[in-house]
């Protein structure tokens, strides 16, 4: 007995000399999140406003799209370094949802296309006779490209896609709107298509297996499902023309023209396309410090963001937005930047 006592005395006295000498430790790295991305807590720059501590849930978008890879980065950021701000990521249909979903006060934050949360804030297109206003802006992240996706190499134009069986996105979301623009743009409608309502891991897969021609996808290049496809089977990007980009933007004057550069896919050259722009929106009842302390987090670490849609962070284009109206919390810190944005 004398013995055996001895031996767990011993194991005690080394065990309390190692953890002396200091043991493995958590309060320098956070794994946890979404994205199991360690954050070292040092390298970011911390808000000074205290946050709420209550939670809010951030309808993002399809989980193969941008705005959910993205969106849980960001809800893994803020929650680990904003001060007491809480942020959950959450898979969604995409914009219209995403408002909807706020309305009910299921979600309090949401990303948007900015022609989407127009039409929610004036009651038009997909929100008409039914506006919603009691939302803000938050800040303008990135450009989301309109990409129209085939594995079929015959298919070189948007004229091509009559009588096709083309994807032209999720119930829900605000790809459908885009694809009836840019087919109006060729004077094509919904009637010319053979349509079908997908999101854009459903549409890849439908590619894939030859179930449909093409597809509509509008999201942040490189989008997981397009490279994920392109490595799978020979794929293709249908451009758009100068002639018909300024029709579409005749009618859309929200459409910028953009270039996805050759390489962002593999095997895809360089194309020409419209985008909208990618924004993160709030319930206007969301507390003043907890949106202070979003904007504080993401644009004082952009660096530090694991995503490739981080690199085109720019505070002035955040504060660009002009269809909707900025949260109190966001003008606070862009004021603090230098730059002054509309409020309610």
């Amino acid at each position: 007995m004398k013995k055996h006592l001895s031996l767990l005395l011993a194991v005690l006295m080394l065990a309390a000399v190692l953890t002396g000498c200091g043991g493995t430790s958590t309060e320098e790295t956070d794994t946890s999140g979404e994205t199991g991305t360690e954050t070292t807590q040092t390298n970011w720059n911390v808000s000074s406003v205290a946050g709420s501590g209550t939670e809010l849930k951030f309808r993002t978008g399809g989980d193969q799209g941008t705005y959910y890879g993205f969106g849980s980065v960001l809800a893994q950021a803020i929650t680990t370094n904003g001060n007491g701000t809480k942020v959950t990521a959450v898979v969604s249909n995409g914009s219209q949802d995403n408002i909807e979903q706020m309305e009910f006060n299921t979600a309090q934050l949401g990303f948007v296309q900015s022609d989407v949360m127009s039409y929610a804030y004036n009651g038009e297109r997909l929100f008409e006779g039914f506006p919603y206003s009691d939302f803000s802006t938050v800040a303008a992240l990135y450009m989301e490209q309109v990409q129209i996706v085939t594995c079929d190499p015959d298919i070189k134009s948007v004229a091509d896609l009559e009588g096709k069986t083309v994807s032209i996105g999720a119930s829900g979301s605000g790809v459908y709107y885009n694809a009836l623009d840019i087919l109006a743009a060729y004077d094509l409608t919904e009637d010319d298509i053979n349509a079908q309502y997908q999101d854009f891991g459903a549409s890849a897969d439908a590619l894939q297996d030859g179930k449909i021609d093409a597809a509509f996808v509008v999201a942040g290049a490189p989008t997981v499902a397009i490279t994920t496809l392109a490595t799978a089977k020979d794929t293709y990007l249908v451009g758009l023309d100068d002639e018909h980009i300024a029709k579409l933007q005749e009618s859309s004057p929200y459409y910028e023209e953009y270039i996805i550069p050759e390489g962002t896919y593999e095997g895809i050259p360089e194309t020409k396309t419209v985008a909208v722009v990618a924004t993160v929106i709030a319930r206007d009842d969301v507390s003043e410090d907890d949106v202070y302390n979003i904007c504080y987090t993401i644009f004082e670490n952009m660096d530090n963001l694991a995503h490739d849609k981080a690199k085109e962070l720019d505070v002035e284009f955040a504060a660009g937005v002009t269809a909707v109206p900025y949260h109190a919390g966001a003008a606070k810190y862009f004021a603090e930047k230098g730059f002054d944005v509309p409020t309610k």
